[in-house]
Parts: structure tokens; C-alpha cells; sequence
């Protein structure tokens, strides 16, 4: 049965926290004032992902991680923010990076090991050919991502089980649950987004999202830093008439006019009022003449009590 400690990482101050090494980050970063908001920046994004660690309840004592590393910028600052807090977090869990190699042409396969094989950090590359059945099964024309999203969770979950991993940890940040919180609504007709924790529908996985509180940008500022060899997804960042590029567009343009929006929309995500929406299984509407002639029957007994 697995612990119920739970993780905090300002529970445990003997050991201080380690910036990532210089070595890593571009040559800029050599300079003093650079250096110093680098390393503001890197304490940002820690606190953040410690922070969504603790709120969810994501990492326990034992836990075996399995960071799922695409060779994005996200991806790379996940498994880098993971590891600083490993080293002074209060719970012992493990780490291991895993790469789902979809065999789409041109991918450069080297960079990843050659990647992990510096941090010291236990990794995988799984090999799949699905970018042969997404580029099959699509109508030309149409957008390849529910397909290969569906196809790489179903081979992560699987091998997930295979390597005894107890989490599975994506590297989707604030602006992804926004985005899918709009696409849903716009598209889907309904209201929900990517929560921070989440079970499997088959009960068999449970997926975290260390990188729920952090922004966009300072990931993308973090991993410029780092100069992390990034792999770019030719299968469908390329693709024309993506509408999750519409709705990031949108966002960011809400963002710019307004500043501070989107951390607004974010709290309202975690903020949820079901008697204010229209949801009849999540809310009992109709039991709410019952509910009042209770309420007014308690106010008359107090009154003939008084």
C-alpha cells in the first residue's frame, strides 16, 4: 500500500537548491545580471511545479515517475524541474524519461540518448510507427492530432505498465488547460479542460501535470536558456487551419490588451460554482423547491424559538 506522505519540498531546507548546471545554459548566461534572473526564474518554476504537486497530490513516497520527454521545450523543462526538486524533496521517488518514437521521417533519433545519457537519468525510447497509421487513416485535408494523441497515450499507458511506473507525468502547462478548456467549449459543447491530476478511464494509470501552474512563456525562457536540443513535430505543428493555433492566438492577444487575464481565467478553472452552471447531473436543480421549504421550515423553528 503506498504511503500517504506527501510531497513538499519547503519541508525539507538541509539541502539548498541547486540551479541547473552553467554548462547547459547558452553562453549568455555567463553574465552576472543574466545569470541572476535565470536563476529567479528557475526558483519561479520550481515553486510553481512543487506548488501543483502539493495542491493534487501528485508525487508520494515510492513513487516511480515516468516523464514523458517529446523533445519540446516543455517536455525538457519538466524533467529538468523534476529532478532539481528530487534532490531536496522530502518523499524518495524515482525518475524515468521516456521518448515514444513514432518513426516519422526525418526524426533525428540520436539527440535524445545523447541528451539523457548526460543527466544520468534512467530513460527509454519506445518504438512505435504510428505517424504511418495517422498519415493512413486521415482524410487529406484534416487534422492529424486526436488520432496520433490517441495513439501515443494508448503506447504510453502500456509501456507504463510494463516498466512499473506509478505516474505518468505530461508536460502540458497553464496555457494547454486554457486552450483545451476554449477548444471544448467551442467545439465540444462542453466544459472541461486538463485537469491536473487525472485517472485513466481504465482505472490502470494515473497521469500528472507538474507544469499546470506555470506560464507559457517562462518555460519557453527557461529552455532558450538552457538550450535544450529542441526536436520540433513536423506531423502537426506544420498543419494548416489548427484550430488550437486559432485559440492560442486568441489568448494571447486577450493577454496583451489585458494583462493578467489569463491568470484570472486559470483561478476560475480551479474556482468552479456548480449552482451557477446549467449542469443537471452535477447540480440538483430540480430538488430545489424541497431544498427551500427546508431552509423555511428551519428559519420558522429558530424564530418560535427566539
Amino acid at each position: 500500500m503506498q504511503d500517504a506522505v506527501t510531497f513538499d519540498p519547503r519541508e525539507r531546507q538541509a539541502a539548498p537548491e541547486t540551479p541547473p548546471s552553467a554548462a547547459h545554459a547558452t553562453p549568455e548566461a555567463n553574465d552576472a545580471g543574466t545569470r541572476r534572473e535565470f536563476n529567479k526564474l528557475h526558483k519561479r518554476l520550481r515553486r510553481q511545479v512543487g506548488n501543483a504537486i502539493i495542491d493534487y497530490g501528485m508525487i508520494h513516497e515510492g513513487d516511480r515517475v515516468m516523464v514523458c520527454l517529446s523533445g519540446g521545450k516543455d517536455s525538457y523543462t519538466m524533467l529538468e524541474i523534476l529532478r532539481s526538486l528530487q534532490r531536496n524533496a522530502p518523499v524518495d521517488f524515482s525518475l524515468v524519461a521516456v521518448n515514444l518514437d513514432q518513426k516519422q521521417p526525418g526524426f533525428p533519433e540520436h539527440v535524445l540518448p545523447e541528451y539523457l545519457e548526460g543527466t544520468g537519468v534512467e530513460y527509454h525510447i519506445l518504438e512505435r510507427d504510428t505517424y504511418s497509421v495517422v498519415k493512413e487513416k486521415t482524410p487529406e485535408g484534416k487534422t492529424t492530432c486526436a488520432l496520433c494523441s490517441r495513439l501515443r497515450r494508448g503506447s504510453l499507458y502500456g509501456f507504463a505498465e510494463e516498466i512499473g511506473a506509478t505516474k505518468i507525468a505530461l508536460g502540458h502547462h497553464r496555457e494547454d488547460i486554457l486552450e483545451t478548456l476554449f477548444l471544448n467549449m467551442f467545439f465540444g459543447g462542453s466544459l472541461k479542460a486538463m485537469p491536473p491530476k487525472l485517472l485513466s478511464d481504465d482505472g490502470r494509470n494515473l497521469v500528472i501535470r507538474p507544469l499546470a501552474y506555470c506560464r507559457e512563456a517562462d518555460i519557453a525562457e527557461f529552455a532558450r536558456q538552457m538550450a535544450f536540443p529542441i526536436i520540433p513535430c513536423n506531423l502537426c505543428g506544420s498543419q494548416p487551419n489548427l484550430q488550437r493555433q486559432v485559440v492560442k492566438e486568441m489568448l494571447a492577444e486577450w493577454e496583451a490588451k489585458h494583462p493578467g487575464r489569463l491568470e484570472s481565467m486559470f483561478k476560475a478553472v480551479t474556482n468552479v460554482a456548480p449552482s451557477q452552471l446549467a449542469d443537471r447531473e452535477l447540480f440538483d436543480f430540480a430538488g430545489l423547491e424541497e431544498k427551500q421549504a427546508k431552509m423555511q421550515a428551519r428559519r420558522i423553528d429558530i424564530q418560535q424559538e427566539l
